[in-house]
């Protein structure tokens, strides 16, 4: 029996992107690459090697982490001093440059496998580090050229005039400055 309802219709869900299809597969193949080269080299020299190979790692890792944190602590320290002394920012020096990338590094020499450990020893040589960093300001520069409204580019501006579950919540802004004089009850909004 119908009602003459119209029957819903649900709208198409949309593709997935290629990242989210193929990233747990990359995953798993470097899992597996990982382990059959410690299984390789475990069988070609002993446990015992491959047992000091990743535990060198791991302290090199947990070295270069420790000094790039420093060394970006220290940065900001001076930085915020300059802006409090009124004097402005310096130009960021060379040594400000690839701390990220330099603890980047620094993690993947902590996890335990060669290919992960090869990666984090080229991401410590500073010409890598230039080059990678500037390949990532040219994509994200590019990407953030390229977001359509409503997009990246526009998120924050949508995050603070909408609520959870998308209505946006009407208001004003009252800015109470010094000096000013009280003023009655505002009329209420009407929208």
């Amino acid at each position: 029996m119908t009602t003459g309802a119209p029957t819903p219709t649900h709208p198409a869900r949309p593709r997935r992107s290629r990242l989210r299809t193929f990233l747990p597969l990359g995953v798993a193949a470097w899992l597996v690459l990982e382990i059959w080269l410690l299984t390789v080299v475990a069988g070609a020299s002993s446990g015992f090697t491959v047992f000091l190979l990743l535990l060198a790692g791991f302290v090199l890792g947990a070295v270069v982490i420790k000094r790039a944190g420093r060394r970006a602590f220290r940065n900001l320290s001076e930085t915020l001093q300059q802006q409090q002394g009124g004097v402005p920012p310096a130009a960021p020096s060379g040594n400000s440059e690839g701390n990220g990338l330099m603890m980047l590094g620094g993690l993947l020499l902590m996890i335990p496998g060669l290919v992960s450990d090869a990666v984090g020893l080229l991401l410590l040589i500073p010409p890598v580090q230039k080059a990678i960093s500037r390949y990532a300001e040219r994509t994200f520069e590019r990407t953030l050229r390229q977001a359509a409204p409503g997009t990246l580019g526009d998120a924050f501006q949508q995050a603070r005039m909408h609520r959870p579950d998308g209505r946006v919540v009407p208001g004003e802004v009252i800015r109470d400055e010094p000096g000013d004089a009280p003023q009655g009850p505002r009329p209420p909004l009407t929208g």
